[in-house]
């Protein structure tokens, strides 16, 4: 937890892989959550607009640094977004609840990223920050 709340503590701005248009999705309340503590990117290529915002693609077409990769994407699905969070400079990537890879958490930690995995950012940022 230790990492974590230095991520945290030194994120600026979040992208929010697969977040959802669909309110009753669980990443729609965690970018909402995010939102009111850093600047969230939404990233799902099915939406030009997310969140009253941009949304892009893909994590490569987000403009500027990204701190924080929240993933909402299915286990299989994950790796796509390896390359381009370690292209981006990504300090951390963060597979919401349920979500584990190992194939990708091995190229992430060999790239330096931290890589949390079957957790939700929501709830520990509340549990370390409330």
């Amino acid at each position: 937890m230790t990492d974590i709340k230095a991520v945290f503590e030194s994120t600026r701005r979040v992208a929010v892989v697969g977040v959802s248009d669909k309110p009753w999705k669980p990443s729609v309340p965690v970018a909402w959550y995010l939102d009111s503590v850093f600047e969230v990117l939404p990233v799902n290529p099915r939406h030009m607009q997310l969140m009253d915002r941009p949304c892009y693609p893909t994590l490569t077409d987000v403009p500027g640094d990204v701190d924080l990769a929240v993933i909402f994407q299915r286990d299989d699905d994950v790796l796509r977004h390896v390359a381009p969070a370690i292209e981006k400079g990504v300090r951390c990537f963060w597979m919401q609840f349920g979500i584990r890879n190992a194939l990708a958490r091995e190229r992430l930690e060999a790239a330096g990223v931290l890589v949390v995995e079957d957790r939700c950012s929501k709830v520990d940022h509340i549990r370390l920050f409330a």
